[in-house]
């Protein structure tokens, strides 16, 4: 499959930019991608992109808080997934010189596997403002027990994490959360969603639609696949 071209960082709006991950592989597709969103002199980051090139990654982030005259407020983290933590201590070290607010959502029943970062844990709902932005946190379990999507209110446009991917499906631990997920957002209706990985997808509530009926017409063909199965066993 042919993937979109992605460039290292793009102004999407007037209030986020895209920062791509330099971790592109078969997992990751063209690399992770990171928001910087807010209008003024501190930013919310969400994601922190992780890898063999996290260096290249902070520089990208730090000259592009230089080039905008303005500082990390705090990040936010969809989901525990190496290649969206990985770049939380990379970015302490380089970029806010001490710790900054990292807030997610807690790993139901398993441990954290970052321990080295202090996470604020946070519960579906929770508000983050920053000049220019509102952010609200919508959980979205099934691709990860912790999974957060952002709603931004002033674009009616999501932040999808991994819920929702710029091409290709996504993948997922259960299937009965992450169907749940689906339709949970599906009820916002966001005309723009901008996902973990890919390009901006244009026609949010369609793309949602799409993954729905796409994992419905799955479900039943594992189960005419089975029922055949058994009338095969019971001749």
């Amino acid at each position: 499959m042919s993937l979109t071209f992605i460039p290292l960082i793009e102004q999407l709006s007037s209030r986020v930019i895209r920062i791509l991950g330099c971790n592109a592989c078969s997992m990751t597709l063209q690399g992770t991608n990171t928001y910087l969103v807010g209008q003024g002199k501190r930013r919310i980051l969400i994601d922190a992109s992780g890898g063999p090139n996290i260096g290249e990654y902070v520089d990208l982030l730090a000259g592009e808080l230089k080039k905008r005259d303005c500082s990390l407020q705090e990040i936010l983290i969809s989901h525990w997934h190496w290649d969206h933590t990985e770049g939380v201590q990379p970015i302490f070290k380089a970029i806010t010189m001490k710790p900054i607010q990292v807030s997610k959502h807690m790993l139901v029943e398993d441990p954290e596997h970052d321990l080295v970062t202090k996470y604020e844990y946070v519960n579906d709902g929770h508000v983050f403002k920053t000049e220019g932005a509102t952010l609200r946190a919508i959980f979205t379990p099934g691709h990860s027990k912790d999974h957060l999507a952002f709603y931004l209110e002033e674009e009616n446009a999501l932040f999808s994490g991994d819920c929702i991917l710029g091409e290709t499906t996504a993948e997922f631990e259960d299937l009965h959360d992450y169907m749940g997920s689906l339709e949970r957002i599906l009820k916002i209706e966001p005309d723009t969603i901008y996902p973990g990985h890919g390009p901006v997808v244009k026609d949010g509530t369609e793309r949602i639609r799409h993954y729905i009926q796409h994992r419905n017409k799955r479900n039943e063909q594992i189960v005419e696949a089975l029922r055949a199965s058994q009338e095969a066993r019971d001749v």
